[in-house]
C-alpha cells in the first residue's frame, strides 16, 4: 500500500505543477498585475482550450488510475488521491510563484464545465482533505481484505450531497459570465454536504471493521 500511495501522491504533485504552470502563464497574460474579480473573459478560441484541457485533465488523471493494478475500489482510490493531491498542490504552487491566493478565503475560478464555477479556495482544498481520507481508507481495506459494502443507498446520497456542494460553485460561478466580483459563497449548503457525504463514507467503514472483527479466526 505504501509504494502504490507515494507513486500517486508523486503524480498528483507533479500534475499540480504542470496545471499550475499553465495557468502562470495565462495569468501573466492576462492578469499582469495580478488576478482578481471581475475575470477577463477570454477569446472563444482560448475558452475552447481551457475547456478541453479540463477535460484532458480529468482523463489523465483516470487513465493513470485506471492503470493501477487492483479491484474497482483501488482505481477508485486512486483517482481520489491524485485528484486531491493535485489540486492541492496546484494552489501551493500558484503561492509559491505568484504569491496567489492570499489566503483560503481568497476567490478563484473552480471549472468551466457545464457553467463556470466559483469559490473561495478553501472549499476545494476541504473536499480534496476528504478525497484523500477516502482513497487511503479504500486502500487500507483493501490491503487487510475488509469488505466495504456500498449500496444503491449508499452512492445515491453520495451523489446527493456531491450535487449540493457542485450548486454551491455554479451559483456565485454566474459573475464569471456577468463579470461582477463575487460577494457571498453559500457555505451554509456546502457544509452539511460535506459533512453528511464524509459522514455516511465513515459507517461503511464502521461496519466493514466490526463485520471483519466478528469473524470467526479460521483454525
Amino acid at each position: 500500500m505504501k509504494k502504490r500511495l507515494i507513486w500517486f501522491i508523486l503524480f498528483g504533485i507533479a500534475f499540480g505543477f504542470i496545471e499550475a504552470a499553465i495557468v502562470i502563464y495565462l495569468r501573466k497574460l492576462y492578469y499582469p498585475s495580478g488576478f482578481s474579480f471581475p475575470v477577463i473573459i477570454a477569446t472563444s478560441d482560448i475558452a475552447h482550450v481551457e475547456i478541453l484541457r479540463e477535460i484532458a485533465t480529468i482523463v489523465l488523471i483516470w487513465s493513470a488510475a485506471e492503470l493501477t493494478a487492483g479491484s474497482r475500489l483501488v482505481k477508485l482510490a486512486a483517482f481520489s488521491i491524485i485528484f486531491a493531491v493535485w489540486d492541492i498542490f496546484y494552489y501551493i504552487f500558484l503561492k509559491l510563484v505568484l504569491g496567489w491566493p492570499e489566503s483560503l478565503f481568497t476567490w478563484d475560478i473552480l471549472f468551466l464545465i457545464p457553467y463556470p464555477w466559483a469559490g473561495p479556495v478553501w472549499a476545494p482544498v476541504a473536499i480534496s482533505i476528504g478525497l484523500i481520507y477516502g482513497g487511503v481508507a479504500l486502500l487500507r481495506a483493501d490491503e487487510r481484505n475488509q469488505a466495504l459494502v456500498f449500496t444503491i443507498k449508499f452512492w445515491f446520497l453520495e451523489i446527493l450531497m456531491g450535487i449540493g456542494i457542485i450548486a454551491t460553485f455554479l451559483i456565485p460561478g454566474r459573475v464569471v459570465i456577468t463579470q461582477t466580483v463575487p460577494e457571498h459563497y453559500p457555505w451554509y449548503l456546502f457544509w452539511p454536504c460535506f459533512i453528511i457525504g464524509l459522514a455516511i463514507f465513515i459507517r461503511v467503514q464502521f461496519q466493514a471493521r466490526n463485520a471483519a472483527d466478528n469473524t470467526p479466526a479460521d483454525r
